[in-house]
């Protein structure tokens, strides 16, 4: 599947955060699927026709979900003759995970296999139908270490590998199926000249354990284990992602723990967190880094698909998508190496900076009749009409807007028409 970066137009003022741009800006959908990931840019000659010496610049797209969350009403209202169809349930943000160069999700619940039982809240077992929704959708990054990646034993974890080792386009995270695997085989995606890797971490399993004789199945958080991934992956690329399963549920507010844990990856260079697990939105905090340089952390994306409830917030049904976008500069004639990961380094070193870092609000919505489908809409598309629908009653777009500007303000992206 094939990816284009989507037009952005960004009206009056620009803010100026923490030495890096953030815009109040407008997404401006792509007319077609994704394009082919651009070459390296022509170098131009200088005056004595040598290309030598002139800055080049690459830039990356990175769209990132929260929790896709699979509780039984969820799959039920997917059922088709022979199996389920998740497709309906993304098509609403199809587009703007297609305009990405990289598109991420938290794939909450384990994707076992039908011979365990397909099975909701509160031990988990989602049908791999959905796998396939992701797919169609536009995801090629998913997710795997969760407090629910367990619910269902180690055999449930090696078919959710099964299923994805089946779909060699999808880069999955976060469970391995040997110590050697986890050592050697580095997550990285290699797109428009600029090198990401992955890691990906969850604070715990839900009271259930590891195997003995597996305690790298999982990615656990475990600062000891954390500093020596990180470490051996920094060097092999440019940009170092991280997805973080923490903080606590239905809390808008960081925890003191997620804060530190931030700021223990800044010392070690990390430059991007996508953070996941309380079910609700929490903000955005860029930290400077020892050296220089920062690292953008999402604290939370809140919920993407799920039927999470709670008395005392309507706040479980809107989510957001980050929107990432990365630039890489060098000088033309130099291999453009990693290794300087927005600090000023080398002569010949290429620089890397997350020049924007929003969101886009989604509302996951349902129906209060019997077998109403799930269905994810990005905000802007959302409407009072289908509000008053909502399982959930008295929600409003106005509701939904004021929750997303007062957790993320003015990186919160609106959509433009298309040109």
């Amino acid at each position: 599947m094939k990816k284009r970066n989507p037009l952005w137009a960004v009206p009056g003022k620009l803010f100026f955060l923490a030495g890096l741009f953030f815009f109040t800006g407008c997404f401006e959908p792509p007319s077609a699927a994704r394009s082919a990931a651009r070459p390296a840019p022509a170098l131009k000659p200088d005056s004595s026709g040598s290309p030598r010496n002139r800055e080049q610049e690459s830039s990356l797209t990175i769209i990132a979900a929260g929790d896709n969350l699979i509780h039984d009403i969820i799959y039920n209202s997917a059922r088709i003759d022979g199996g389920f169809n998740f497709d309906p349930s993304y098509e609403h943000i199809k587009s703007i995970i297609e305009s990405a160069d990289i598109a991420f999700v938290n794939q909450e619940t384990v994707l076992g296999g039908e011979q365990f039982g397909h099975s909701g809240y509160p031990v988990f077992n989602t049908p791999q139908d959905v796998g396939l929704g992701l797919i169609n959708a536009g995801f090629d990054v998913v997710n795997h270490a969760s407090n629910h990646t367990m619910d269902k034993g180690e055999k449930a974890v090696y078919g959710a590998m099964d299923f994805w080792d089946a779909h060699p386009e999808i880069l999955y995270l976060g469970i391995f199926r040997t110590e050697e695997q986890r050592k050697t085989e580095k997550r990285i995606i290699e797109k428009n000249g600029i090198t990401t890797g992955f890691l990906s971490y969850t604070y715990g399993l839900n009271g259930f354990v590891l195997p003995p004789d597996k305690p790298w199945l999982v990615g656990m958080i475990d600062r000891d284990v954390m500093a020596r991934e990180i470490d051996e992956l920094r060097p092999l690329c440019d940009l170092l992602v991280v997805s973080m399963h923490w903080g606590d549920e239905f809390q808008h507010k960081v925890s003191e723990t997620q804060r530190e844990l931030a700021r223990f990856m800044a010392e070690r260079q990390v430059d991007l967190i996508i953070g996941h697990h309380p079910h609700v939105t929490q903000g955005v905090e860029i930290i400077p880094r020892p050296g220089g340089g920062f690292l953008s952390c999402y604290y939370s994306l809140g919920d993407l698909l799920s039927h999470t409830q709670s008395a005392w917030t309507p706040d479980t049904v809107t989510g957001a998508l980050a929107y990432i976008r990365i630039k890489k500069t060098w000088t033309a004639g130099t291999s453009g190496a990693a290794g300087t990961s927005g600090a000023a380094g080398a002569s010949g070193a290429a620089t890397i900076t997350v020049d924007r870092a929003q969101v886009i609000p989604t509302v996951c919505h349902y129906g209060r009749e019997r077998g109403s489908p799930f269905i994810v809409y990005p905000l802007w598309d959302y409407t009072d009409e289908l509000a008053a629908l909502h399982y959930k009653k008295n929600l409003t777009v106005e509701y939904f807007y004021r929750l997303a500007w007062d957790t993320f303000g003015l990186r919160v992206l609106e959509k433009t028409t298309p040109r």
